[in-house]
């Protein structure tokens, strides 16, 4: 591309911006009166320009051309908006001013050579400003204790993980801090993804979406919940049964996600048998559903917020424990040691003992060992999840449960094995 090509194409870039923001910009206040607006759709495209333009003539001219363009426009930008607001005096909103400063910005970037950067900013910026309603929406459902969750999740991964150190301390060197901060911080996220993704989806229209989200969080604790349920609802048995079985289904997926972030080489040993898991429960479910007289029946869950920060410090301890006894009965007993302690810690916990053999590896534990043991505790936890729902809520809801879940730990054993 010679350089006249280059210029035409970074202008282009830079007016495509001006064009995008100025689009939405003009639809979010298209009930306006001709000249009532401060910016349409022509002022963003040539601010765009503008912006472009001005950072091509600052390289050659050797003066801070952009940054006076840019103190102009603001100017330009406020004279507009006082004026407006003497029109409209209840009408108080410095959005579409501050939108059009940022599309002179990303238009001198274009131009400055990061197009990419500039381009995708400059689509992030018109879906930010489309989403208005949903965001205000959402603010107005947003509660205390959940915007305490974000903040703490913000604590937990921006502030406290870059502090800690990333070696190893105690016995062993098992203890990295940074690095089961870094699994408290994964395990949090997840947990506040499917917190919200629960809410939004709406947990009281139905044990589908319920089941299917709640297995981001705790798939145990929906376990328990509906197993109390339809102990007292007995005739309830099978959707609270369909719910179990889509947040048992969905643990799977999500601990290969889980331990392949922490240790990408077990993904593929993992592949064959937490897909046969995965297919063993969720094909029981589909069944279930499928049988179901009323395939609309609706049900409340209540999730505990995942994201106290009590907790998060409870998982990195458990984690720390589990870390500690893995590196000794490796070193006592050898790997069918580690085998008998996922076994054991997996009706518990899964993601402790699979996140603490993933991080094995990097100190050279097979991936076979480290893929049988994250099997053993997923196997051994869906047997605990199937006596669970078998002892405290009865036969009815027992026994669609607890069968695909013994198939899955048979399959995934299986699997293992031929392996």
């Amino acid at each position: 591309m010679s350089p006249a090509q280059a210029t035409f194409y970074h202008l282009g870039v830079a007016l495509v911006i001006g064009l995008l923001i100025g689009i939405e910009r003009g639809w979010a206040e298209r009930e306006e009166e001709e000249g009532g607006r401060v910016a349409g759709v022509r002022t963003f495209a040539l601010i765009g320009i503008l912006g472009g333009a001005a950072a091509l003539l600052a390289a050659p001219l050797r003066e801070p051309l952009t940054s006076y363009a840019l103190v102009a426009l603001g100017v330009l930008l406020a004279v507009g908006y006082v004026l407006h607001v003497r029109l409209r005096p209840n009408v108080v909103s410095i959005t579409t001013q501050v939108a059009a400063l940022l599309t002179f910005v990303l238009g001198a970037l274009a131009t400055s050579g990061e197009v990419a950067a500039a381009a995708a900013a400059a689509v992030v910026v018109a879906l930010l400003l489309s989403a208005k309603p949903e965001l205000h929406r959402w603010l107005g459902t947003l509660r205390k204790e959940e915007l305490s969750a974000g903040l703490q999740l913000l604590l937990l991964s921006v502030v406290i993980l870059p502090l800690l150190p990333n070696q190893g301390y105690g016995p062993w060197e098992a203890i990295n801090p940074h690095r089961i901060w870094w699994f408290v911080v994964l395990i949090a996220a997840v947990s506040f993804v499917g917190y919200f993704a629960v809410k939004e989806a709406g947990a009281r229209r139905g044990t589908i979406y319920t089941g299917l989200f709640a297995g981001l969080s705790s798939s145990t604790a929906l376990t328990l919940h509906f197993s109390r349920l339809a102990r007292s609802q007995p005739h309830l048995a099978p959707m609270f049964a369909l719910g179990i079985l889509l947040a048992c289904g969905t643990m799977f997926p999500r601990i290969l996600l889980v331990v392949g972030i922490a240790a990408p080489t077990l993904v593929v040993p993992l592949l064959l048998p937490v897909g046969l898991m995965s297919v063993a429960v969720y094909a029981a479910a589909f069944l279930l559903w499928w049988q179901m007289p009323d395939r609309h029946g609706d049900a409340e869950i209540a999730l505990a917020n995942p994201l106290a920060l009590p907790a998060a410090i409870g998982f990195g301890l458990l984690l720390a424990a589990i870390m500690i006894l893995s590196k000794a009965v490796e070193a006592w007993v050898g790997s069918a040691g580690l085998i008998a302690l996922a076994a054991a810690s997996g009706i518990a916990d899964v993601d402790a003992i699979s996140l603490s053999l993933a991080g094995m590896t990097d100190s050279g534990l097979a991936t076979s060992i480290a893929s049988a043991g994250v099997v053993t505790a997923v196997a051994t936890n869906c047997l605990f999840k199937g006596s669970l729902a078998l002892a405290i809520g009865g036969r009815p809801l027992g026994i669609p449960v607890a069968l695909p879940l013994v198939a899955a730990a048979i399959a995934g054993g299986a699997a293992i094995g031929l392996g």
